[in-house]
């Protein structure tokens, strides 16, 4: 797999994921005239400025008025255009659910709901501001496909990906930076996970930042000769079966780790496949059924249990069930 070179190394450049989706979203209009882009009053800190200042006549500022900025959205859509929405996950889907779900998901239209500053490391803004529930909401959504990139690279190539797709979709954002672990030639193909590290003995399916963390709990098991795959699952909807089917036959054992509930989110997703087809020691990282709170990213990244230890107190505890 091409990955970074300086991956394991401390000086990794990070970049927030929301960076890559400014610079797809300007690349995707390029490729499309129908792309068109509406915001509600963050045009900035969703990083469609570019967007707005290249295509002004393809942007419209629709305001703090989430609810309007999906039903307008739908009406687009059915007119021809591709519409990309963007605000905070919080807001977008948290706010305008029930039209996202009835003008949106019902109409099977090609809306592109772009869901930033999701996750704790939002930081300081705290709870009203940090969605954890973001995944479970668009997941159960018929019709739409969920993204959740590693990285800006990434962001950038969903965000390309999606623009493509006649279908609605949620791309997930971070606010805060986070370490650039792809390249540009590392594949990427909506609903199709990539194995990012080998392993025989367990398997870490990872989503968003926290692909990065398990990549980093992966090697240090290593010199416990401990052999722990590693898989970036992307696209949480349609999510991969083959490959997560493939992981749990040769390792035996699984552990997912998302920055979002536990519920709803990607372990669900992920013990879902398992339990109807293949059922394997599981365990899920993520958000303990709890709001988030003011504090500095990284702070709370570790007091919500969101780290490299906590992924590899899973694999042991998954390790000890398997009987390994």
């Amino acid at each position: 797999m091409n990955l970074n070179s300086k991956l394991f190394d401390d000086g990794v450049e990070q970049i927030p994921s929301r960076n890559g989706f400014g610079e797809g979203l300007v690349l995707a209009a390029e490729e499309n005239e129908q792309v068109v882009g509406l915001c509600a009053d963050l045009t900035e800190s969703t990083r469609m400025q570019a967007f707005a200042e290249k295509f002004p006549q393809r942007f419209i500022e629709v305001g703090v008025a989430e609810q309007n900025l999906a039903t307008v959205a739908a009406g687009m859509a059915l007119g021809g255009k591709i519409p990309f929405i963007a605000s905070y996950a919080t807001f977008s889907p948290g706010r305008n659910w029930e039209q996202i779900r009835t003008t949106i998901c019902y109409n099977d239209v090609p809306v592109k709901i772009i869901g930033s500053h999701a996750g704790v490391s939002v930081g300081p803004d705290g709870a009203t501001h940090q969605a954890l529930e973001d995944i479970a909401m668009m997941r159960v959504s018929p019709n739409v496909v969920v993204v959740s990139p590693a990285d800006s690279i990434e962001a950038r190539k969903a965000t390309l990906a999606i623009a493509r797709l006649n279908k609605p979709c949620y791309l997930r954002l971070s606010r805060d930076k986070v370490p650039v672990i792809t390249t540009n030639t590392t594949p990427f193909e909506i609903g199709k996970a990539e194995v990012f590290y080998e392993g025989k003995d367990a398997t870490i399916v990872a989503t968003g930042q926290m692909v990065y963390r398990a990549l980093m709990a992966a090697k240090e098991l290593e010199s416990s000769k401990i052999s722990v795959r590693v898989i970036n699952c992307h696209t949480i909807k349609p999510i991969d079966q083959e490959t997560i089917l493939k992981a749990a036959k040769e390792t035996g054992a699984i552990v997912s780790a998302e920055e979002h509930q536990v519920t709803g989110g990607l372990g669900g997703a992920v013990a879902e496949v398992l339990s109807q087809n293949y059922p394997v020691p599981l365990q899920i990282v993520g958000i303990e059924d709890r709001f988030g709170e003011s504090g500095a990213p990284n702070e709370l990244m570790e007091k919500f249990g969101l780290t490299k230890n906590a992924i590899i107190k899973a694999i042991m505890q998954v390790l000890r069930m398997k009987g390994k």
